[in-house]
């Protein structure tokens, strides 16, 4: 079965004015969209297009308690989708954040219950009992963010090269500087003292982030990026320890068909730009830095994976012709990007999925019914259509549960 949905862009400060707009094909509403959630979550549920093909249900979280069998087949006893699909518009930076593991969140949830601390409260860390894996799929040109602790080596010598930029300033001082370098000097160990030393604002921090942020502005060879960086989020967030945090951090660009997979624990932010977000169906975040809002440092700290990464790209594989599937190695999610001039891709479901057209005129046959898209359509696709034959011209992006489900 298929069934139409849609829903309002949400309207966070940091979104662009019109990025999903010109991406969907939709009149750009004069504010600032940041994500369209499609998606049976309860913080933002898609809307049900024709409600005589639900029963009546009006959202899709509705449809989904009042008929769980056939919405979500054999994931009928969960009683949830489990996962949530977005686009994600990124005109400014959004705030350094981790999300937990599965145990994390089932813990923090019931404990803050158990607190009676209510799920709006800006100190509530645990919105629900779930973990929030999730991908981010570049359309922009670029996109940018940063991604795990880097190799502590990369931090030393982009360290140095700041010692060696401010000796050329009119005053210098690099003792703030050559405090960190010596602090990270040792083993991987030093890394949860030192960001806990940062991200609490301890003794000497103001002044570390002030001199980091002068020479960002004077440029530092090599390290062109990581300064420009520096200076965005200068602008964007004065005198945030997560100015200097970010430096530990891998600094990435993607470009426009590249992904990203951020596991729990990955401390993170995104910086600019358009893309497809797919993550397990949770609103669980814990901030980092570069926010005015609540930072639970003891509970950051638990949850943050401090091992050193590589930026963690995720590479698609080719499961047919016009498909590139985004596999993590999670059970509660899967990309798939069907795309080309002259489609006949087809494609074999797990469970319920949501298809969403970005380009062209494209056609879904499944086993019991079909659907077709345009420019910024998107759909709700039961598990009973089983395997899905795409046809037509463009861009369908589909979110289905994970090949280990």
């Amino acid at each position: 079965m298929f069934v139409g949905i849609t829903n309002t862009p949400r309207r966070y400060a940091w979104g662009s004015t019109t990025a999903i707009a010109q991406l969907l094909g939709h009149e750009a509403s004069g504010s600032p969209e940041a994500e369209l959630w499609l998606g049976a979550h309860p913080g933002s549920p898609s809307v049900i297009l024709d409600p005589t093909r639900t029963g009546g249900a009006t959202t899709l979280d509705e449809w989904i308690a009042a008929d769980p069998q056939t919405t979500l087949g054999r994931f009928a006893a969960s009683g949830r989708l489990p996962f949530l699909l977005k686009v994600l518009a990124a005109g400014s930076p959004l705030s350094l954040q981790a999300h937990p593991t599965l145990e994390q969140a089932r813990a923090g949830f019931a404990r803050e219950n158990d607190r009676g601390i209510d799920l709006d409260a800006p100190e509530r860390n645990y919105k629900d009992a779930f973990p929030k894996p999730e991908l981010i799929y570049a359309l922009s040109p670029t996109f940018d963010a940063l991604c795990g602790f880097r190799p502590l080596e990369e931090v030393r010598a982009l360290l140095l090269a700041l010692i060696g930029a401010s000796l050329s300033l009119e005053d210098p001082q690099p003792q703030p500087l050559e405090d960190l370098l010596e602090a990270l000097s040792g083993s991987d160990g030093a890394l949860p003292q030192t960001f806990e030393w940062l991200i609490g604002q301890r003794t000497g921090v103001a002044t570390l982030v002030s001199l980091v942020v002068t020479l960002a502005h004077q440029g530092v060879a090599g390290y062109e990026p990581e300064m420009a960086t520096v200076v965005q989020l200068a602008d964007n967030f004065p005198g945030d320890p997560g100015i200097v945090i970010s430096l530990l951090l891998n600094r990435v660009t993607l470009a426009a068909g590249e992904a990203l997979y951020l596991p729990a624990g990955n401390i993170h932010a995104y910086l600019n730009g358009l893309g497809v977000e797919l993550m397990a169906a949770s609103d669980n975040v814990l901030r980092g830095g570069l926010t005015p809002k609540h930072i639970d440092v003891p509970e950051l700290l638990d949850m943050l994976d401090f091992t050193p990464v590589a930026v963690p790209y995720l590479h698609s594989t080719s499961p047919s012709e016009g498909v590139a599937a985004f596999t993590p190695d999670v059970a509660d999610f899967e990309l798939l990007r069907i795309d080309g001039m002259f489609l006949d891709a087809s494609v074999a479901l797990t469970g319920p999925a949501i298809a969403l057209c970005t380009a062209g005129d494209v056609s879904i046959a499944g086993a019991a019914s079909s659907w077709s898209l345009v420019l910024g359509d998107s759909v709700y696709i039961t598990p009973d259509e089983a395997g899905l034959r795409f046809t037509g011209s463009g861009t369908v992006f589909v979110a289905t549960t994970g090949a280990l489900a």
